[in-house]
């Protein structure tokens, strides 16, 4: 599938089929985070793979309880090692660079067949608890990954006319 219509198709995918990912493929799509660029190449993140049923069940709970992420065969949790950097446009790097990596795996997974969904309502504490993720870090995202089992629904976007100026705000 050509990169238009991956990011064409892709939702947010809220029902997953109960079907492994095979690991080549799973391998591929977090091949793509690795390529992402950082800043100043950094590469200041970890990608957590949880697989585990009850370790899932714990983490969607502690994502104010949208349970269909456990239904998922895979949550990526996208953790920043060095959340304090600022970049000098005065920018968390971290937030700039664990999207433009997480969004890698988003469309590499549409390529693959299989979708995700951003999910930021969650319990920095209580997910960092669960995945013994250590104090000085931050999980940015938490990303179900896996075969949707819903259909998408129509996007609303706004025009380019309205979200676009040329040389000037």
């Amino acid at each position: 599938m050509d990169l238009y219509e991956c990011i064409r198709v892709r939702y947010s995918v809220r029902a997953y089929q109960d079907k492994d990912i095979p690991d080549e493929v799973l391998r591929r799509i977090l091949e793509a985070a690795r390529l992402a660029p950082s800043a100043s190449n950094r590469q200041d993140w970890k990608f957590i793979i949880v697989k585990d049923p009850e370790l899932k069940q714990q983490v969607a709970q502690a994502a104010r309880h949208q349970m269909f992420i456990a239904q998922a065969p895979v949550i990526i949790a996208g953790v920043s090692l060095n959340p304090d950097r600022l970049m000098s446009c005065e920018v968390p790097a971290y937030a700039v660079d664990l999207g433009i990596a997480m969004e890698h795996i988003a469309l590499a997974a549409v390529a693959e067949g299989l979708g995700t969904c951003w999910i930021g309502d969650f319990s920095q504490n209580r997910v960092k608890e669960l995945l013994k993720v250590p104090e000085e870090y931050k999980v940015v995202e938490l990303m179900p990954l896996g075969y949707p089992a819903d259909k998408p629904r129509v996007k609303v976007r706004k025009s380019l006319e309205e979200i676009i100026s040329y040389d000037k705000f």
